[in-house]
């Protein structure tokens, strides 16, 4: 996994937790458990009256906590208007 991780170091990524939650930050580091470091991170909310961004700053995520790992495209990141958004929460997931 650290071969999948090592690239993305010091690029936003997007984190979906086990138990449904999406986070977005810079990754400063992470372990061979994938236990994450994100930096400037905040939690996208998503509700059916729009989607809240949570400033979180510094954020580790334990790795037995982590669902899916993924970059994200800034540029197309920023046209995305939340304002519009309506979604239920995500259930967290099931192992």
């Amino acid at each position: 996994m650290s071969t999948v991780l090592e690239p993305l170091v010091n690029h936003t990524i997007n984190v979906i937790t086990s138990d449904g939650r999406v986070i977005l930050g810079v990754l400063r580091g992470f372990d061979q458990t994938i236990n994450l470091i994100l930096d400037d991170s905040y939690e996208r909310v998503f509700t059916m009256n729009g989607v809240e961004q949570v400033k979180l700053g510094v954020f580790i995520i334990r790795g037995d906590n982590v669902a899916i790992v993924g970059e994200v495209d800034e540029d197309l990141d920023r046209q995305i208007d939340l304002t519009h958004i309506r979604a239920d929460p995500l259930l967290p997931i099931t192992h």
